[in-house]
């Protein structure tokens, strides 16, 4: 089969290869992939800032058609419509494993990164980690619920009470649907970006977020103060991994609110103001990927259509379409864009 192969670490190096067609093991399914997404982690290991196993197939948001079941696997059968979570191994025995934080596993092991990816024609999972489509979530959707997963976990990381102000700082896909998850508790939302994000910040709007907010136009400052008696914002969500962005977000923060960190940086070590932190009694949180506690919320959210996912799916390429599909990303005319496989 024809599959998207990141060959070589570094720069570049991704090519579509023939590989074997993957046999399934025994506690595995074998799925044939209709749609997977492009994720931001895609991205960068493409750009040579993010090291995976190579050679290894890419593509982690993904959804499909299971076509096999392995012996012990007695849950699923083919023809079943399904998502899998990324988790392709743990170690089953450290304490985050105890608790069902996967995604905290020091052995984790996950599909598109060590172990290969959806960018194909057929991707291996694990039994444990694979979900059944509810009725009402069609394939694109379903490509969806990784992303929306994890925004789901970053939004369980804060406490959120009706008619609270939330700020979701970057309208990229994470933050569209942080966005969105969060309009389900009854908080008022802001959702910003920049001049740049001019297509992202209209579909937050199409998306019922209360405020689209481009702040290199409109004073960030004076919205949100204006919508809490001068106190400030008692969540924020960090989505955009922009230094800038954190400081703005605890200055917007009022005394004892909720910081959540989602965005990941491009340097591990960056400047914030911890005099923000301390003074006003901030807590801070970090949000890293999703677990599987995550996963039926998402699908279910999207079931019951309190979370457009869909809406967010601007482009379609054939996995041999990468670079087509790289341009678009990289110079803004896409939000999210979805991966078929070819023959």
């Amino acid at each position: 089969m024809k599959a998207l192969v990141k060959k070589e670490l570094g720069f570049g190096n991704l090519e579509i290869v023939d590989v074997e067609e993957p046999e399934v093991g025994k506690d595995q399914v074998k799925i044939l992939v209709k749609y997977s997404g492009i994720c931001g982690t895609d991205i960068h290991t493409y750009e040579g800032h993010y090291k995976v196993k190579a050679p290894v197939i890419l593509g982690h948001e993904f959804s499909g058609e299971i076509v096999e079941v392995g012996e012990n696997v007695t849950e699923f059968k083919p023809g079943d419509r399904v998502t899998s979570e990324t988790t392709f191994y743990i170690c089953g025995e450290c304490i985050y494993c105890q608790t069902g934080d996967y995604n905290l596993c020091s052995s984790r092991k996950g599909l598109g990164t060590q172990q290969n990816g959806s960018f194909a024609k057929y991707v291996i999972a694990r039994k444990e980690s694979v979900h059944k489509l509810p009725e009402q979530v069609d394939y694109v959707s379903a490509a969806m619920t990784e992303p929306l997963a994890c925004a789901h976990h970053a939004v369980t990381k804060a406490t959120i009470k009706e008619g609270d102000v939330v700020v979701v700082l970057g309208p990229g896909p994470i933050g569209l649907l942080v966005a969105q998850v969060v309009k389900t508790y009854g908080a008022t939302v802001i959702v910003t970006g920049l001049s740049t994000d001019k297509l992202r910040l209209e579909k937050a709007k199409e998306l019922g977020i209360d405020y689209a907010v481009n702040i290199q136009q409109e004073d960030i400052n004076h919205v949100v103060k204006s919508l809490t008696d001068g106190y400030g914002a008692d969540v924020v969500f960090e989505c955009a991994g922009a230094v800038s962005a954190v400081n703005m977000g605890l200055d917007l923060l009022k005394k004892k609110g909720q910081f959540i960190q989602v965005g990941i940086f491009a340097k591990s070590e960056i400047p914030i103001n911890s005099e923000k932190i301390i003074q006003k009694e901030i807590t801070m949180i970090g949000s890293r990927s999703q677990k599987p506690a995550d996963w039926e919320p998402a699908l279910a959210l999207m079931n019951e259509k309190k979370v457009n996912a869909k809406a967010l799916v601007t482009h379609q390429f054939t996995i041999d379409q990468w670079d087509e599909a790289y341009r678009v990303i990289k110079n803004g005319e896409a939000i999210k864009v979805l991966l078929t496989p070819i023959d």
